[in-house]
């Protein structure tokens, strides 16, 4: 499995996401720019001693990851999206995408996958769950589809 943040702003959420994907073997994939340095304290604060267990591959845009890994399975996460995480069935190289903290995926990127997208339900007038919960939610359904392989 992959786990792609674009754009990411918050350094402890993305350390708290390299650390479940360490816990599941999965690959952590980071579109440039981000909001923080990756030497970062709070960064890997977050990860504690987790980043030597997990595989960070780097982008200097979404369109250099695109192309990267054109035809593969793609989901992009979404609070507008119509379809809910567990309706979809995950493959086992799937990349589920995430898009900043404070704005989400942009457009022009959401507008090329519109059957691809996926949301986590909450209740009305809530905007958003924290990154890091969103990612372990579609992440740790996508593994259950798969009869979590490689996990104890």
């Amino acid at each position: 499995m992959h786990v792609v943040l674009v754009e990411p702003e918050i350094p402890a959420n993305t350390g708290n996401i390299a650390r479940t994907c360490a816990a599941t073997g999965t690959d952590l994939h980071l579109v440039r720019p981000l909001g923080f340095s990756t030497g970062d304290k709070y960064l890997k604060r977050a990860g504690l001693d987790y980043w030597r267990l997990v595989r960070v591959l780097y982008y200097d845009n979404f369109a250099e990851f695109e192309n990267r890994f054109r035809g593969r399975p793609f989901y992009l996460a979404t609070t507008r999206a119509p379809r809910l995480y567990t309706e979809v069935r995950y493959e086992k190289d799937s990349f589920i995408i995430f898009g900043r903290e404070t704005s989400g995926l942009p457009p022009e990127i959401l507008d090329r996958y519109p059957g691809c997208q996926i949301r986590v339900p909450m209740v009305g007038g809530a905007r958003s769950l924290n990154l890091a919960n969103s990612v372990a939610i579609i992440l740790y359904e996508a593994l259950r589809q798969q009869g979590f392989p490689g996990l104890v």
